[in-house]
Formats: C-alpha cells, structure tokens, sequence
C-alpha cells in the first residue's frame, strides 16, 4: 500500500500540474483539461506501479495496460463526476480536481490490485504472452 500510495502521490502532482497547464496555459475547459491530465498521469502510474508496485514484470505489459486503462477510466468518470459537483457548488476548479482525485483514489486500488495486477493473472498472461 505504501508504495502504491507513494506513486499514486506521484500521479497526484502531475495530474494536477497537467491539469494546471491545460487549463491556464492552453486555456482549455476544466472538464477537459481533467481528461487532458489523467491521461499524463495514468502513464505515469501505470509504468511505476507494474515495475515498482506490483513488480508485475513477468504479465503481459499489453494485458496489464489494458486492465490498467479500464480501471483508470472508471477512476476517471467518478473524477468527473465529483470535480463537476464541486465546481457546480462553488469549490474552485484546482481545489475541487485535487478533491476530486483523491475520492477517486481508492476505486483505482482496489481495481488494480485485485484485477490488473494480481498475481494468478498476472501468472495467467504471462503464459499467454
């Protein structure tokens, strides 16, 4: 969990400063710039937690990336979800998508740990590859 935590916090920051270029730099829609971000931060999660996290080397990098994705996605439209209502009830758009990323966290452990890197899977795809 600690080292999850430590990647997640990793994600966190460049999420938010994803998030902060788009938006302010570019210009671009906080619902957007949202998207924008997660997809630099997703990279950045996925990479670290299959090699350092999960030490899920022995998988299928694709398979892993692919459940890796699906989970990060879901984690993405609760994001969405939370950051809309917080920007609708007043909450700033930076506080409200750290806010927001945070709720979201633990969809993306817990979907992670028991589907795209869990070890009898991970075993599965490692002979399938």
């Amino acid at each position: 969990m600690t080292k999850f935590a430590l990647v997640g916090a990793s994600g966190y920051v460049v999420n938010l400063v994803a998030y902060e270029v788009a938006r302010k730099g570019f210009d671009v829609h906080y619902l957007l710039a949202a998207v924008i971000a997660f997809c630099f931060a997703v990279t950045n999660n996925f990479l670290w937690n299959r090699h350092w996290t999960f030490k899920a080397t022995d998988g299928h990098a694709g398979f892993q990336a692919a459940r890796f994705f699906v989970v990060s996605v879901f984690a993405l439209a609760f994001n969405l979800v939370v950051l809309k209502l917080l920007v609708q009830v007043g909450v700033g758009e930076f506080p409200a998508q750290a806010i927001a990323i945070i709720c979201a966290t633990p969809l993306n452990f817990v979907g992670n740990k028991l589907w795209s890197f869990r070890a009898d899977r991970v075993d599965d795809t490692a002979k399938a590859g």
